[in-house]
């Protein structure tokens, strides 16, 4: 009997998520860049709040407090939170400041889906909504919330510019933008000991622990081409954005930016 054609072939591996590659993040473009951030984020959902705690060593439990802290409210009592991921943040914000809601936005059906699962059946629910949207084109009119934030987001948005005005557009006059971003340190000794953490370290432990390490390889290529933050300030204030602040976290590893419209 013959052998069925091609068998004498070699065979193809088949890619799997523990053998995923993404492009460096300076060779993507706009379209390139959306499909791998959709992709990672629906791939990590399951370990994503134990690796995010995990990674930092729970440092993010706290720079989402120190940010949820500067939050103000008083003309509509409304909070968005864009890239909103497992709902952290909104949930951090809701549970610190009574009486206002809190609406919580991605374009990643996986991470709602979570972050519904978080706050149903917990004091927040009714008070926490989640919607899948766009940061691009948020579905609201302008002046709808006293608060919007953003927490280890918008290094994944292409049009970083783009997606902030969006954000000052919907805002009350003098309502607040809180940004949480990662950043690469400034200071020598700790630079090459976060370049080496990210670099080597991290790899090696998203391979013990996720589906798909190459998300974490990208995560640390995105810290590494995230502008540094006197031209994030700059980005902001083109934004429209006034009374821009940059307050260092952690050795300058995060930083919690807040930005005011000014009426």
């Amino acid at each position: 009997m013959r052998p069925p054609a091609g068998d004498d072939e070699p065979r193809k591996r088949i890619p799997t998520m523990k053998t995923r590659k993404y492009r460096p993040v300076s060779t993507l473009d706009g379209p390139s860049h959306v499909a791998v951030v959709r992709e990672i984020f629906a791939t990590i959902t399951g370990r994503y709040d134990f690796l995010n705690h995990l990674f930092s060593l729970r440092r993010d439990v706290a720079w989402r407090r120190a940010a949820a802290e500067r939050a103000r409210f008083g003309k509509t009592n409304r909070y968005l939170d864009i890239a909103t991921g497992t709902g952290d943040l909104a949930m951090a914000v809701a549970g610190m400041h009574r009486g206002i809601s809190v609406t919580g936005l991605d374009f990643v059906g996986e991470m709602l889906h979570r972050a519904g699962e978080k706050v149903r059946g917990t004091s927040l629910d009714g008070r926490v909504a989640f919607l899948r949207a766009d940061a691009m084109n948020l579905p609201f009119p302008g002046g709808a919330f006293d608060t919007a934030g953003i927490a280890f987001g918008i290094r994944n948005i292409p049009d970083r510019a783009g997606a902030l005005r969006e954000m000052h557009r919907v805002l009350v006059p003098g309502g607040v933008l809180l940004v949480l971003e990662m950043h690469f340190p400034s200071q020598p000794l700790f630079r090459n000991l976060y370049g080496f953490y990210l670099g080597r370290v991290l790899p090696r432990m998203a391979r013990s622990f996720s589906r798909n390490p190459a998300a974490y390889c990208y995560l640390a290529d995105s810290i590494m081409h995230f502008p540094a933050p006197d031209r994030f300030v700059g980005i902001m204030e083109e934004a429209g954005f006034s009374n821009v602040r940059c307050r260092p976290l952690t050795f300058g590893i995060t930083c919690l930016y807040t930005g005011v419209k000014i009426p």
